[in-house]
């Protein structure tokens, strides 16, 4: 049996423009308190006027078109997160992005993926999305669905992880520390090899499989591109196949940077492991992040670059944080899509 993580997830919030679901210990025993389905109102933490917060058990379905695979066989025992047996639950965040609500799903227990297939030509490229949330909530549509319905436009099998939240990263002498297991890069090596496995019948070269990640998701993406070790047990011959994405895209990248050594400091954290092999990398960020500063992106960029690993990387003034694929005031959020598109271009992708 895999290891549960510890009691309970560490808090989060979001940019100028989008604000992901902060979730303290006293809120989430509050939560775990009410009956389900109660709305309740939260202040936004960075003053924009606060929604109603709408969560309720319930397990999270994806929308017309997309396919959702368990990623491990229920035979299989699996490590709860913080959570332990509490049913899944469904959401909304509390301010909208790109003029829209955000929907979540937490308190997962047996992870899935969910495949979408590509309109009109299939490259062969095949994408895993691994959506933010700070290890609390999963942002299933904002850095999720959405990412695919981009994908299949562009020839792309594209495939959503939902993986197991809330785990806390435990603080350590007032140190944020990485659980010794990381639930959701156990759930995102089992899907990147699954994708591989299965490639004749989804259509996709085996070679051509690569990762997007979104802040959590980002770290998770980054994680996977530096190991080749799978951090579980094989399982059955899904786990025969490499679980290192063949590229990786990083977007708003978090819990990468050692902040306690002084403001200009650019070294990574002691659990960021850079290997000669990673990923191809294209990182994404923008400088006004509240959230993940923009020193997180360059600490990593720089060491990819030194350890001889592609790597791009585009910045811009503003975007703040989470702003997945709606259309907003910064130009970010409708230029990094092509940015995307021709890296992969240009590197024999698409």
């Amino acid at each position: 049996m895999r290891r549960t993580g510890p009691a309970i997830a560490a808090g989060r919030d979001g940019g100028s423009v989008a604000r992901y679901h902060s979730l303290t210990a006293a809120f989430v025993a509050a939560v775990m308190m009410t009956a389900t389905g109660q709305a309740s109102e939260r202040a936004d933490p960075r003053g924009a006027t606060p929604l109603p917060k709408d969560e309720r058990a319930g397990l999270w379905q994806p929308s017309d078109g997309g396919e959702q695979i368990p990623l491990w066989p229920a035979t299989i025992p699996l490590a709860k997160p913080d959570s332990g047996d509490r049913p899944e639950g469904t959401g909304n965040g509390t301010a909208l992005v790109g003029g829209r609500r955000w929907h979540w799903a937490s308190y997962v227990t047996r992870p899935t993926m969910t495949l979408y297939r590509p309109r009109g030509s299939n490259s062969g490229t095949a994408l895993l999305v691994l959506p933010g949330g700070g290890f609390e909530v999963v942002a299933m549509d904002l850095e999720g669905t959405e990412i695919c319905a981009w994908a299949v436009r562009q020839g792309m099998t594209c495939a959503v992880l939902k993986y197991r939240v809330p785990q806390v990263w435990p603080r350590v002498a007032g140190q944020q520390r990485r659980p010794d297991v990381l639930l959701g890069l156990e759930d995102a090596q089992r899907a990147m090899s699954i994708l591989r496995q299965r490639a004749a019948a989804y259509g996709i070269d085996p070679h051509r499989v690569g990762a997007v990640g979104f802040s959590a998701g980002a770290y998770i993406a980054a994680n996977m591109s530096n190991t080749e070790a799978r951090s579980y047990a094989p399982t059955d011959a899904a786990d025969g196949a490499s679980s290192r994405p063949d590229f990786a895209v990083i977007a708003y990248t978090a819990r990468m940077l050692d902040n306690g050594k002084g403001r200009n400091n650019l070294e990574l954290r002691p659990w960021v492991t850079i290997s000669p092999q990673a990923s191809p990398t294209l990182i994404l960020h923008a400088m006004d992040d509240p959230t993940d500063n923009i020193r997180q992106p360059l600490a990593y960029a720089l060491a990819l670059n030194d350890a001889g690993v592609p790597v791009d990387l585009r910045v811009y003034a503003k975007g703040g944080h989470a702003f997945g694929l709606r259309p907003t005031a910064a130009p970010v959020t409708t230029q990094w899509p092509g940015q995307v598109r021709q890296w992969l271009h240009d590197r024999g992708m698409l």
